[in-house]
């Protein structure tokens, strides 16, 4: 079985658990970038996009477009814990131990490990490959998750090394951390995407887990922080910080949360902000939460349509940030009819 996501050293080595790399993306930062999503977050966000990256120890799904119904899986399962339904694979996750038995038996690989684990080496060789098209459009490299910080040493010597290989770096974060991972990895992110989900304390518990007055005090050392670097750099080496708010319906697209978000941006960090990003509800990830054998609270909620969009646009930008600032993205429904 492949060990629980924390970093360690293996050889020599710093290891960590990554869930996911992908190639060529657009959003994660400035240019065209690799982003790579790691194991851990000490969030649990309703909503979460990726929740397989919650927990930091390893994990196993199942792919119904892979199987093809032999049930090796079933037989090599040690505790009984899965069982072949008529709806699909079902699987006791109070009796799984993740022991990896039914991985191993999976001719398919239909039943597969929800992270895999690299040295720093590994990784640093992968995301290179790509360092052409970085150079060529403005990229870099993203560390995302879950949540990046929770393997911060392995993110701060990542960055450190791309750093030296001339490569940009970004580090985007739910911001729940420990001072320690600030010190570590911030002196090496070259771009920093923070999540203000709500303002509101308790919501932000309810929808979250955790209340977030630390995660505001870390967004304040953040911005402290990127001020005095930009105040000695010249405008082609400034650090950027781009705030991004998920638009949950019923949860943060709310008139009261998008103007609280927009008034605390105002009020503390105007101008340090190049990009308040609002990402519109995707449900595609419901798939995800099938193969974990979860119930996705927002399963059946509808994305947004274009007035629903343009609603929370006119309460962002009367909160006082730039148009030039403000960012939409994300699907959007179409027009019935």
């Amino acid at each position: 079985m492949i060990p629980a996501s924390e970093t360690r050293l293996l050889g020599g080595e710093f290891t960590c658990q990554v869930i996911e790399i992908s190639r060529g993306t657009t959003h994660d930062g400035p240019g065209l970038r690799t982003t790579v999503f790691l194991k851990g977050c000490p969030l649990s966000c309703l909503w979460c996009q990726n929740p397989e990256g919650i927990p930091s120890a390893q994990g196993v799904w199942w792919e119904a477009r892979k199987c093809i119904g032999c049930l090796s899986c079933v037989e090599a399962c040690p505790n009984d814990a899965l069982e072949m339904t008529e709806d699909g694979m079902v699987r006791d996750l109070g009796a799984c131990t993740v022991c990896g038995a039914c991985v191993e038996a999976c001719p398919a690989e239909a039943m597969t490990y929800t992270g895999q684990e690299w040295t720093l080496d590994e990784l640093l060789h992968e995301v290179l490959k790509d360092k052409d098209y970085y150079q060529a459009f403005g990229g870099g490299v993203t560390v995302s998750g879950g949540e990046p910080l929770s393997q911060y040493p392995f993110v701060a010597a990542l960055f450190e090394r791309l750093q030296a290989e001339g490569v940009h770096t970004a580090l985007d974060t739910c911001g729940l951390a420990p001072a320690a991972a600030l010190d570590a990895v911030l002196p090496h992110a070259d771009a920093v995407l923070f999540d203000i989900k709500l303002i509101d304390p308790d919501l932000h518990e309810l929808f979250t887990g955790h209340t977030n007055a630390a995660i505001l005090r870390n967004l304040e050392t953040i911005a402290e922080r990127i001020r005095e670097v930009n105040r000695v750099r010249d405008e082609d080496h400034q650090t950027r910080l781009w705030i991004r708010t998920p638009l949950i319906p019923e949860a943060t697209a709310t008139q009261a949360n998008i103007g609280a978000v927009g008034r605390y941006i105002e009020a503390n960090l105007a101008e340090v902000v190049e990009r308040w990003e609002l990402c519109a509800f995707n449900n595609a990830c419901n798939q995800k939460y099938e193969q974990l054998g979860l119930t996705w609270t927002y399963a059946d909620a509808p994305l947004m349509d274009q007035d629903a969009i343009d609603a929370v646009r006119d309460v962002a930008l009367a909160s006082g940030v730039p148009v030039d600032t403000l960012v939409i993205s994300g699907l959007i429904a179409k027009p019935s009819g």
